[in-house]
């Protein structure tokens, strides 16, 4: 290795170090620590003379150098000789040292490249630096800073030097004026302090072990005098900060005595400091707390004197509002809490003296401050605190009341600290953990306050949410606080105000009770004599169970109440303990879901009617096994003394009432249960709605065991005083009087009801008629028999509704129902019907009509029947009552007002199912829709939504209960259909559902009234179901459709009889006003008519008549009805009938197009006629030219005016259903006909005739058919696919996208190709007939037509069906017939099509091999190709092919076209700036075609490679490489693919390997780390190549792409890297030179960055 060279490469570098990019800039400095690495001293020398010899360079870059030699320094200090070492040092020194002004990044280089070579050469560093730093001058600003620098990286060689240093600083710290030297002044200070605290502490490893703190004593307390009394009352804040940070270690290095004296002067002086807020942290940490060690560890006496102040001062910076200040805030707390501790250790009573004063203060910060010491000091100075525990608890007293968040998380935090070190074991604890369990019971939703400007949010961490937490860990992880929380915790379960802190409280408890179960038995037990105060047994298991009902609230709390009544029962009482653990764990399973498979309840989810009946149920199993009447009646005294506990919570309150009448109904004791019951009635709150309801239920659940003692006492309330005295009272105040008296009657009637509802049936029914209803109408006021009722209060109307509803079905549910005999019930319905009928008609707010119509359905159950004109009436009130209701509202309370809508439907339903029921013949079916007709038929859509699902209902619950003794005839059949068929196309959908579903049900009728079983599934009437989505469409065209198939259904099923009447009835509902429905019945009669017409011989007269009158009102259903006519028409005159037709001017209306569809009735006709249409499309030209004037030379085309109607024409010909066998017939002719038409009016116009019509818009009458001529066309052929049975290819090509191609210019082409490749995988056997009829076309005069046959027949050869249709011979031939053609889209199409071999019949390919080389050959040198895409087509066939040919083919032509694919390689690489250049995506596919056909050529090569191939190979390897990097994915993939298939023939393994492992598709490629590897192998296996790699590499330095002329240098980077010494005679390293360093002035910041890279590189040859 030479100098020279060495120095050149550092020195291009070291020019290229003033690029303006930082990227640049980086490398040039990675690349000049590269040289460093090999030769530390030779890279460093020529740094230095480029600084030297640069003398005008920039700061900046001047910077980066010494930043450059700092980072080799960092590393190779060790390998410098002394006269570099000097070198180095005299021009840091003086880089440093050359400008008076601060330039800190400059001077901070040159000072760390000081630094950096002071780790092996102090002494020299410090002569030189000392010669800087001369007695009586002041010296320059980085030198201090250098010696601060020095001392913290070599402790031991910097401090033997301080003594000398520091004597000659001392004076020059009054002659510093500036503040920038002074702040480096103080650093060093303060660095000096630290070292030499450091090197004391480390004497054992030191130098000089006979340092003594003595040796530095004086000096620095010189400088402290300087620095405390004169610079720290600086007004700039930085200098101050640096006095800070340096006063703390000197104060460690200070003679005690000293320290002692100025104590008094320095605490107050730093202690001032605390005024900077910005300071404070520094304070803290750097200085005060340091200070403070310093002076405990002296035993100061002082610090008492100071105590006060420092207290005071502390203090202050603990209550700074920390949200409104910076971040070192925060961590100035910690600090300060550290100066507290120390003072805490040595001054404890002083402290708390100091703060528990201040815990009574009003002053939120002042108190959240003195509770976070408090907490502190707790835990960091326990052993202090001990005997201070009662001062410390009593003084807690106000900050418990203080209503603060911030002081009660506070009080909580210090709560916390107090359980763990004892304090809550002292007289006064418990105070403390009441606090904590009222925080845990604040409602979540007064947690966060409105936060002021200093204020904290507190939502994410809330007080009840920190106490909750506390309270667990307290009970779960204070050993020592278990014996203080149990069993005093459960003292809080019975409260209401912590009812809120329930689930936390039975969490901590079960915890505390399983702890002690492991401990023993006795020890769990609660001993209740020994605590007065906890609650009785009878009060736990109330509660607890009271607030299970509601389990979701509060976090859960039903869960954790039933756990802790598990883990209690020994206390509650002995014989609970096998029943609870097993049905407690299955309540709780119901909760976490176990019937739901895992997915949990919620509070919204939950079935609570279900939950309330496990939890009573878990209560009466209770009540059973302990079998104690004593303790029943205990526990149903204390649930009635917790009632007016849950005044606040209804839902809860009602379930205790239950657990009231269920425990009374367990209690043996009739004196007893009277007694509860009368307490109850007195106390009730009857003015709530839940206590009336709540009362009524306890009733009912107490009478299922005393039905006697509950009706009695339920007549003694109303005999009482009680009673008598509170409607007294109420009669004093007259306009409260009647509310509250009927409140109170409205309990006593729901008593009445709910007692009926649960007593046992046989006891009930003696006493329903005599007692229960005879009181209930009692308490109502008024008389039943003949007496109009009237109401004030709604709530009592309903109650004694809802009652009556109960009774009634009491009745109906009993055993004796059927034999009993109600003499009330005439009176009964007459009473709801009166009730209902005087229910507002326009509103529904009340349950009202639904009690009553669910009373009146169990009433007409009963006996005795109701006379004929009473059902009538029944029917009529009820319907009109609920039909006549206006639509649902979308108010607030939509959602309640839908579910009391649906539920009242779902009442009316059952009645009139009710009524049914009574009589289930044809005529009882008749007069129930004779009763809902009107509805049906009404104007309001809602109305007949309504009517025809209560139809609908009514015809399931007859059929379902349909029993047919003898063969009859279901006379009505006919009118009914015909009544409901046509409201299938309802303007309503939800009506057309309701509508089918009666046409179902009725064709099912008939069938029962045949003769099938039940259970007969009909086939025609099933299909009625499918039906059903198609009534939803919003396309009339579907729904009328579906209606005819609806009535194709009927046809089917109708019985001769009653065809006639069914045809009657839809004739008046032709006249319907809803103009679907009317639409419906045309369609429906007109399917009769064609079904069924030969069965109406007699009555075609009449029927023709009447569809005659309609189509001269011109509607358009009628228009169907002259269809026949048009067909007898066509029949006789085909010819003239189609001119005719088509003489009607464009656009076809849609009289006219359904005339034409007329035509396709019967197929020989329509064959006829589509014969004529194709004639007439293929007479004229399809377009004519026009040139616009003066608009340019491009000609416009538009098309002819006859070959559009017949398209047209023959689009609405095939659309018809019934042209399906004339399609068939002339399958071939009309694809080939119509796609050419597709092709040949591509991008052609309308005439302007017909675009001026397009403008204006087509009128109603119209039809919606495209116009314009190639979408007609693609319209027509995709209606002729369909119709020719080829829906499959229509609906892939759909999916496809391939119509929407084929009507573009751009996509014609690919539309064509899709539509070929459709046709061979859904139409193959119609290939044959459409192939040849395409090939009579390829000579067409219209070149677009030759592209489209060419393009349509080239696909075709990429299926087998070809082969297998023996069609592959003459397809190829008719191909090669047009590989001369004068179009290149047609040669390019062959070429593909011959490719496409491949695909379809790979096994011909080795007959056809050098038939297809050669056409492939020929279209890689085609010259008559500008943009190459002959080319491109020949490179992908030949990939294709490669695999399939002989080899002995393959093997004449490999080289030639190894060589002719080569170029492509880097297309657009070599273009000049006046070629016409192509679209970027075409040759972005010429680069990836031609690489990937290379890697297609290796692959056929392995194993047999010739050494004039494997010459290619290594030409192509350095190209594939770097196109790696290409910018368009598609080529970089053809790369991996091609290095793929090159890396066996290269022979080498470990290359091989190397390209599997990197380039696998899909994966993620590290472009560095692979080419790195790659070139190890290449320099490893083939060193030979490497003068031949570097100069291809050359090549692409002046590349075009950005990406590849980043690439070059970084592959001969690694090549370099990776050769060996001796191969260096291949490499030109001056050229190489050169054009690195032209590389480094590229345009590319990446190109720059890669050049220097790889300059970095070249030192191995250097």
């Amino acid at each position: 290795m030479t100098e020279s060279c060495v120095k050149k490469l550092s020195c291009t570098l070291l020019d290229a170090i003033t690029d303006k990019d930082p990227m640049v800039q980086e490398q040039v400095c990675s690349a000049l620590c590269s040289l460093g690495e090999v030769q530390p001293e030779e890279m460093l020398c020529a740094c230095e003379e480029y600084l030297r010899q640069h003398d005008k360079l920039a700061h900046p870059y001047r910077a980066m150098v010494l930043r450059t030699m700092e980072m080799v320094l960092r590393n190779h200090t060790s390998k410098l000789d002394k006269d570099t070492a000097n070198i180095i040092i005299l021009l840091a020194s003086s880089e440093m040292t050359r400008t008076k002004e601060l330039v800190c990044g400059w001077q901070q280089a040159a000072s760390s490249v000081l630094v950096a070579v002071g780790q092996h050469f102090i002494n020299r560093v410090m002569e030189e630096m000392l010669s800087r730093f001369q007695p009586g001058a002041l010296p320059h600003c980085s030198v201090v800073r250098t010696f601060a620098s020095l001392a913290v990286s070599n402790v031991f060689g910097m401090v033997p030097f301080l003594p000398s240093i520091l004597s000659t600083m001392l004076p020059m710290l009054g002659m510093a004026k500036q503040d920038e030297l002074r702040v480096a002044f103080c650093s060093a200070l303060q660095h000096f302090s630290e070292s030499t605290l450091e090197y004391l502490a480390n004497l054992d490893q030191a130098p000089d072990p006979t340092v003594r703190k003595d040796t530095f004593a004086t000096d620095i307390f010189s400088a402290y005098d300087i620095l405390f009394h004169h610079w720290l009352q600086s007004r700039e804040p930085r200098l101050r900060l640096a006095v800070v940070e340096a006063l703390g270690p000197m104060s460690l290095l200070l003679p005690s005595e000293k320290l002692e004296e100025q104590l008094p002067k320095l605490l107050p002086g730093v202690l001032a400091l605390y005024k900077k807020h910005a300071e404070t942290f520094y304070v803290s940490k750097q200085s005060l707390g340091q200070i403070l060690e310093a002076a405990v560890s002296v035993g100061s006496r002082t610090l008492e004197v100071q105590l006060d102040a420092l207290l005071a001062a502390l203090h202050a910076q603990i209550c700074v509002p920390v949200e409104s200040s910076s971040p070192l805030v925060i961590s100035n707390q910690k600090e300060v809490l550290r100066c507290f501790t120390v003072l805490a250790c040595c001054a404890p009573g002083r402290l708390l003296a100091f703060l528990l004063p201040r815990l009574d203060t009003s002053n939120e910060r002042l108190r959240v401050g003195t509770l976070q010491v408090l907490r502190h000091v707790i835990n960091s100075a326990a052993a202090q605190m001990e005997v201070q525990k009662p001062f410390i608890l009593s003084s807690m007293r106000l900050p418990l009341l203080d209503p603060s968040s911030k002081v009660k998380q506070a009080v909580v935090q210090v709560i916390s600290a107090m359980a763990h070190h004892g304090y809550l074991e002292q007289p006064g604890g418990e105070v403390m953990i009441e606090y904590l369990v009222q925080q845990c019971a604040l409602p979540p939703e007064q947690q966060p306050e409105n936060p002021g400007p200093d204020s904290k949010d507190l939502s994410a961490d809330g007080v009840q949410a920190m106490s909750i937490r506390t309270l667990y860990l307290v009970s779960t992880a204070v050993d020592r606080m278990s014996d203080v929380l149990w069993p005093y915790l459960l003292e809080f379960l019975t409260p209401v105000r912590f009812t809120g802190a329930l689930t936390p409280l039975c969490r901590s408890l079960v915890h505390l009770a399983q702890k002690r179960q492991e401990v023993g038995a006795d020890t769990f037990l609660i001993q209740y004599d020994a605590h007065v105060n906890l609650p009785s047994p009878y009060a736990v298991t109330t509660r607890l169970l009271v607030v299970s009902s509601n389990p979701y609230l509060g976090d859960g709390r039903g869960a954790a109440s039933l756990r802790l009544l598990n883990v209690l029962h020994r206390s509650i009482h002995p014989l609970l303990g096998q029943q609870w653990e097993t049905t407690i764990p299955l309540l709780l399973g119901y909760l976490d879901g176990e019937a739901l498979w895992g997915s949990q309840y919620t509070e919204e989810t939950l079935p609570r009617k279900e939950w309330e009946e496990k939890l009573l149920m878990f209560l009466r199993d209770t009540l059973a096994t302990i079998s104690d009447n004593t303790w029943t009646c205990q526990l149903s005294l204390e649930m009635c003394k917790q009632l007016p506990c849950y005044n606040g919570t209804p839902q809860e309150k009602h379930f205790l009432y239950k657990c009231i009448g269920t425990t009374l109904g367990a209690a043996s004791s009739k004196e007893v249960v009277r007694k509860h019951l009368q307490e109850l009635l007195e106390t009730a709150r009857y003015q709530e709605d839940t206590d009336r309801e709540g009362l009524a239920c306890c009733f009912g659940i107490c009478a299922t065991s005393h039905l006697e003692d509950t009706l009695a006492q339920l007549e003694d309330f109303v005999r009482s005083d009680v009673f008598r005295k509170s409607v007294g009272i109420f009669n004093i105040f007259k306009d409260r009087s009647e509310n509250e008296v009927e409140k109170v009657k409205s309990a006593l009637i729901l008593c009445y009801g709910h007692v009926a509802a649960q007593a046992p049936r046989e006891l009930m029914l003696a006493r329903v008629e005599s007692d229960i209803l005879r009181n209930m109408f009692q308490y109502f006021s008024t008389k039943v028999l003949g007496i109009k009722v009237e109401t004030k209060d709604p709530a009592l109307k309903l109650c004694l509704v809802q009652s009556t509803c109960m009774v009634s079905r009491a009745i109906c549910s009993s055993a004796q129902a059927s034999s009993f005999h109600f003499s009330r019930k005439a009176e009964l319905v007459a009473q709801m019907m009166e009730f209902i009928r005087a229910e507002p008609p326009d509103s529904l707010r009340t349950p009202v009509r639904k009690k009553a119509m669910l009373t009146c359905t169990y009433l007409v159950s009963l006996e005795p029947a109701l006379g004929e004109q009473a059902r009538a009436d029944v029917i009529q009130g009820c319907l009109h009552s609920v039909m006549a209701l206006p639509p649902e509202s979308q108010g607030e309370d939509s959602g309640c007002q839908e579910a009391l809508y649906l539920d009242t439907v779902r009442a009316l339903e059952d009645l009139l199912t009710s009524l049914l029921q009574r009589d289930m013949t044809p005529q009882g079916l008749q007069v129930m829709v004779e009763h809902l007709s009107a509805w049906i038929k009404s104007p309001r859509g809602h109305e007949r939504v309504r009517a025809l699902g209560l139809s609908s209902c009514l015809l399931r619950y007859f059929l379902e209960h349909l029993h047919v003794s003898a063969l009859v005839p279901f006379h009505n059949l006919g009118l009914l259909v015909g009544l409901f068929s046509p409201r299938c196309a309802d303007l309503w959908p939800a009506a057309r559902q309701e509508a089918v579903g009666c046409v179902y049900s009725l064709l099912y009728l008939q069938l029962g009234y045949e003769g099938f079983s039940r259970d007969y599934r009909d086939d025609t009437a099933e299909r009625l179901l499918t039906l059903k989505d198609g009534l939803m469409h919003p396309d009339p065209a579907v729904l009328f459709h579906t209606c005819h198939s609806i009535a194709q259904v009927i046809a089917k099923r109708l019985p001769a009889d009653q065809l006639i009447s069914l045809l009657l009835t839809m004739f008046e509902g032709l006249g319907d006003p809803d103009k679907n429905c009317s639409q419906a019945a045309s369609v429906m009669v007109n399917c009769l008519l064609q079904e069924r017409g030969s069965a109406l011989l007699e009555k075609v007269p009449e029927i023709v008549s009447v569809l005659r009158s309609k189509l001269q009102e011109t509607q358009e259903h009628i228009l169907p009805a002259t269809q026949h006519s048009v067909y007898l028409l066509a029949s006789q005159h085909c010819a003239a009938v189609v001119s005719s037709l088509l003489g009607s001017p464009l656009p076809f209306d849609s009289h006219t197009c359904m005339l034409w569809r007329a035509l396709a009735v019967e197929p020989s006709l329509a064959t006829q006629v589509l014969g004529l249409l194709l004639e007439k499309m293929g007479r004229d030209v399809p377009f004519k030219e026009s040139r616009a004037f003066l608009l340019g030379s491009t000609p416009d085309r538009v098309a002819t005016l006859l070959p559009l109607s017949a398209t047209c024409a023959l689009h609405e010909v095939v659309s018809a259903p019934a042209s399906g066998p004339a399609v068939l017939e002339l399958y071939p002719q009309l694809f080939v006909a119509l796609l050419l038409r597709v092709s040949c009016t591509v991008g052609v116009q309308l005439p302007r005739n017909l675009q001026a019509k397009e403008r204006r818009g087509t009128s109603p009458a119209q039809a919606s058919r495209n116009l314009k001529p190639c979408s007609s066309a693609v319209d027509a052929l995709q209606a002729m696919l369909l119709r020719g049975g080829s829906e499959d290819v229509m609906q892939d090509m759909e999916l496809e996208g391939g119509w929407e191609l084929l009507r573009t210019s751009a996509g014609h082409e690919e539309g064509t190709t899709r539509l070929a490749r459709a046709m061979t995988k859904y139409a193959g056997p119609r290939l044959p007939l459409v192939m040849k009829a395409l090939i009579g076309t390829q000579n067409s005069a219209y070149e677009i037509q030759r592209v489209t046959s060419t393009a349509f027949l080239a696909e075709l050869l990429s299926s087998n069906v070809v082969n297998d249709l023996m069609l592959l011979e003459s397809l190829l031939d008719s191909l090669a017939a047009r590989q001369k053609d004068s179009c290149a889209s047609v040669r390019r199409l062959v070429l593909r099509g011959l490719a496409n071999l491949a695909s379809g019949s790979p096994d011909k390919v080795r007959a056809h091999g050098p038939q297809l080389l050669t056409a492939m050959i020929s279209g890689l040198d085609d010259g008559d190709d500008p943009h190459s895409l002959v080319a491109l087509e020949a490179m992908v066939g030949l990939s294709r092919l490669l695999p399939l040919v002989e080899p002995w083919d393959l093997h004449s032509v490999l080289l030639h076209v190894a060589i002719r694919v080569r170029p492509f390689f880097d297309s657009v690489e070599g273009a000049t700036v006046y070629e016409v250049m192509p679209a970027p995506q075409e040759k972005m596919e010429v680069r990836t075609a031609s690489i990937r056909l290379f890697g297609h050529l290796n692959k056929a090569c392995h194993g047999d490679c010739e050494d004039v191939f494997l010459d290619q190979v290594v030409s192509g390897l350095v190209p594939l490489l770097l196109h790696l990097q290409d910018s368009q994915a598609p080529v970089a993939s053809a790369c991996r693919f091609a290095l793929h298939m090159c890396g066996p023939n290269l022979e080498c393994e470990e290359l091989s390997a190397t390209f599997q492992k990197h380039l696998q598709e899909g994966r993620g490629l590290h472009f560095g780390e692979f080419l790195n590897t790659t070139c190890k192998h290449l320099m490893r296996h083939f060193p030979d190549l490497l003068g031949r790699l570097v100069s291809t590499n050359l090549f692409y330095f002046k590349s075009n792409w950005e990406d590849i002329r980043a690439a070059a240098p970084m592959f001969t980077g690694f090549l370099v890297l990776h050769a060996e010494l001796r191969h260096r005679p291949q490499v030109d390293l001056e050229q190489l030179l050169v054009a690195l360093q032209l590389l480094l002035k590229d345009p590319a910041p990446a190109v720059r960055a890669k050049a220097a890279e790889a300059l970095g590189r070249l030192v191995k040859f250097a």
